[in-house]
């Protein structure tokens, strides 16, 4: 019997799980939260950039042995019989590093450096750098394919944003890597990065490969040469073998040499393989502390707003379009923290419910449009269709007699209003869309939540009945790896057939919610507009300006 191994790397933690690489059974599933965590206030006592969220890269080595280590020492498989493995991780998540691929955070001259660590996919530190290489690009054909707009969370903006701060680092580095290029970069001794993370986070196209050497340099002199220098390294497609595990790493994991290691892939984008899909039409939507929406297409559009259309992105031979949303649980986990009333929390207690659940079911006997109320879902900024980290949240409708589980409704439906934005964009340009697939812990974990997107759509939705999606698309490339030489005949997508998963819980929509939510809907998309528009949009920023500085003289000196 053989194995594939795929690991997922989360925003705060990890995990890997051992598949039966004859149909997709996974046989263990082993975890591991980052030890430093997530840092977003200091670091080493001293206090980083507003918007900068850093992690320890060294964390990710730690959680790649210790979660291996365990599905071996647990399942007591051997090791040879594990041909393939696959990393899936969050993007853009990126680190500079030495010609070894050590970490410059590991020496001693930047261990109290921030741009010396990895930075998270949410850090927005770098929107200034995004916003100005936007303004750069605007007559360039490639700004088309990433909606029209270059997001803070992407690579070139981090990597200005050194550039900017701390020169003398820039120079200093050998590659700036995505994390899941640095791990499989690592595994197999070579740097390898992937058509998904060059294509959605490094401006990079099948066709005409990277920016030109001009208009990088036209940007600032110091990204001239970026693309041989900072960025260079082999671009492997997803689905293919990015080599070997060197004998250091066979040893230090316990797998033989002869394992195939895949090219890397963003975590939400692996979970199109692990749902089983490989055919144009169906949109996924992976739902957690953000959403991320995926869809394969076999035409390339246009389209504003959204984070890019690849081809090879997702799988060979498709172009895959990505839109999303940049808060979803986390705005329903921020609520509960710091907005639910005491007696909300002791009935909870007194019911043995959790406050998730007594807001649930209060907030499931309001009638559609009985709270009065809409909301953007804009608290951690907006990605579709506005690409803009310094957006805030907008609350109308709420009045003395609002209670908790109302405004809880009202944060459940702007989500999926969020998310009729997006499939609207993609609908409007004539991109079909047959089905919808949910993956995530949310989805499984609130079936009324996905109700109402259903209602909100008015389109079936399938929720993948399984927690370890991405996982296991990760461990679907591990298997195509295994297979890249070996078997010509052996494709991805025959690898997503075989193991990918095949079974969802069904939410249809209920057709008499279907003209109050469009009138919800059509507030939700008047508000959108008048907050985004250029002089009104100040009036959010300005605001968030005020909480971010912390000093009210200060702010009161910005907008003079």
């Amino acid at each position: 019997m053989n194995y594939v191994i795929g690991i997922d790397f989360g925003s705060e933690s990890g995990r890997a799980v051992l598949v039966d690489s004859e149909n997709g059974d996974i046989i263990k599933v082993a975890e591991m939260t980052y030890p430093n965590g997530v840092l977003t206030k200091s670091l080493n006592g001293k206090p980083i950039k507003a918007n900068m969220v850093l992690q320890n890269p060294n964390d990710y080595v730690e959680v790649l042995n210790a979660t291996i280590k365990t599905l071996l020492k647990e399942t007591k498989v051997d090791p040879n019989n594990i041909k393939g493995m696959g990393v899936a991780f969050t993007s853009c998540t990126c680190l500079p590093v030495d010609q070894q691929l050590t970490p410059l955070c590991n020496k001693e001259m930047y261990v109290d450096q921030p741009h010396a660590f990895a930075k998270l996919w949410k850090s927005h530190s770098a929107e200034k750098e995004a916003q100005f290489i936007t303004e750069k690009l605007a007559d360039h054909p490639y700004l088309g394919k990433y909606g029209g707009v270059i997001s803070s969370e992407w690579l070139l903006p981090k990597l200005l944003e050194i550039s900017n701060d701390t020169p003398a680092l820039f120079e200093n580095m050998d590659y700036f890597l995505e994390a899941g290029d640095w791990i499989v970069s690592l595994l197999t001794g070579k740097v390898s990065r992937s058509t998904c993370s060059a294509g959605y986070k490094g401006t990079w196209q099948k066709k005409d490969g990277y920016l030109d050497k001009e208009i990088l340099h036209s940007i600032h002199p110091s990204l001239a040469d970026v693309y041989t220098r900072q960025l260079k390294g082999e671009i492997i497609s997803v689905g293919c073998s990015a080599g070997t595990l060197t004998p250091y790493f066979a040893n230090l994991l316990g797998l033989s040499e002869n394992t195939a290691v895949g090219a890397s892939i963003i975590d939400a984008h692996a979970a199109v393989p692990g749902a089983g899909i490989y055919k144009p039409g169906i949109l996924q939507i992976v739902m957690g502390t953000s959403s991320c929406h995926l869809l394969l297409s076999e035409q390339e559009i246009t389209i504003p707003g959204i984070s890019g259309v690849v081809e090879d992105g997702i799988l060979p031979g498709l172009y895959a379009y990505e839109a999303g949303q940049v808060a979803v649980g986390d705005i329903f986990a921020s609520f509960i923290k710091n907005q639910v009333p005491t007696n909300y929390i002791q009935e909870s207690n007194e019911r043995n419910l959790t406050v998730f659940q007594l807001l649930n079911e209060k907030a499931e006997t309001l009638d559609v449009g009985e709270t009065g109320m809409v909301a953007l879902d804009w608290h951690n900024g907006n990605r579709t269709p506005y690409v803009n980290s310094n957006f805030s949240s907008v609350f109308v409708g709420e009045t003395l007699q609002t209670e908790a589980h109302e405004k809880y409704r009202t944060l459940l439906e702007a989500t999926a209003f969020g998310t009729k934005v997006i499939v609207d964009l993609f609908e409007e340009k004539n991109i079909d869309i047959h089905q919808i697939v949910v993956t995530g812990g949310i989805p499984k974990k609130n079936p009324f939540l996905m109700q109402i997107y259903a209602d909100v759509l008015q389109k079936e939705i399938l929720v993948v009945d399984h927690h370890q999606i991405p996982a296991l698309g990760a461990a679907i490339l591990g298997a195509a790896a295994a297979h890249d030489k070996a078997d010509e005949k052996y494709s991805l997508n025959s690898a997503i057939q075989k193991i990918g998963f095949k079974d969802y819980i069904q939410y249809s929509p209920n057709k008499k919610h279907e003209k109050i939510y469009n009138k919800l809907y059509g507030i939700y998309r008047n508000l959108s507009h008048y907050f985004s528009s250029n002089d009104d949009f100040l009036t959010l920023h300005t605001l968030k300006t005020g909480r971010e500085m912390n000093n009210g003289a200060k702010f009161m000196e910005s907008i003079k």
